[in-house]
């Protein structure tokens, strides 16, 4: 388990402050701070499982409200904040201004499975929800895929180390090498498409662009 985690400092961080620090930390994450959120709450359910001073539906209930919250800041901030930076500095490593409304038309048209499964992905947890809102991705379709996302993904990884137990340390390191290698090729498949089809695509978004507000790209 992660040494931010030993068995004795989750047990006095639940003890201390239960359902409440599972979901503070999630939510933290969530917002692009790098904490070890899922290893967090595999550790969890299996205190849940060995004291039974916890509730396995407390801590799924905490997981799964935490990875929504901060998804939704996340997007907030990336809103906000995310597109000014992009315009700023993307010029700098070749984000020219089509490139930006190339990648909020993608964004517009496929990021809600992008939201969803970068769930399950480490590093896309963490700047999904800010990419999602510095795309402007429309709030509601966000925020479906995001808490289908953390109902599967908090909740889902809890349940599981908790029926498994101490059989889940056999399965997680297969299970993220695979997941590791389906994101590699997904992303790399990905660029080499936006790639070829850069121009074809770029056209596609400035004539979506006049039709649709909210790909439109404010002056800086």
């Amino acid at each position: 388990m992660h040494s931010f985690f030993s068995a004795e400092h989750l047990s006095s961080l639940l003890l201390q402050y239960g359902y409440g620090a599972i979901g503070v930390v999630v939510m933290l994450e969530s917002m692009g701070l790098p904490l070890p959120a899922e290893t967090l709450l595999i550790g969890s359910a299996l205190f849940c499982a060995t004291t039974h001073k916890l509730s396995i539906a407390g801590v799924m209930i905490a997981g799964v409200t935490g990875a929504i919250m901060g998804d939704n800041f996340g997007y907030l901030i990336g809103r906000r904040l995310g597109l000014k930076l992009l315009q700023k500095h993307g010029p700098k490593i070749g984000l020219t201004s089509e490139r930006l409304l190339l990648g909020r038309y993608v964004f517009f048209q496929y990021g809600g499975p992008v939201v969803f499964l970068g769930r399950f992905v480490a590093v896309l947890r963490m700047f999904v929800a800010l990419l999602a809102g510095a795309n402007h991705m429309p709030w509601h379709t966000f925020l479906w895929y995001n808490a289908l996302g953390g109902v599967c993904w908090a909740g889902g990884y809890t349940l599981c180390t908790y029926l498994l137990g101490n059989e889940i340390f056999k399965l997680s390191g297969p299970l993220a090498i695979v997941a590791g290698c389906c994101a590699v090729i997904v992303i790399g498949t990905s660029f080499l498409f936006l790639k070829k089809n850069e121009k074809r695509l770029t056209e596609e978004a400035l004539k979506a662009a006049e039709q649709n507000e909210h790909l439109r790209i404010p002056s800086a």
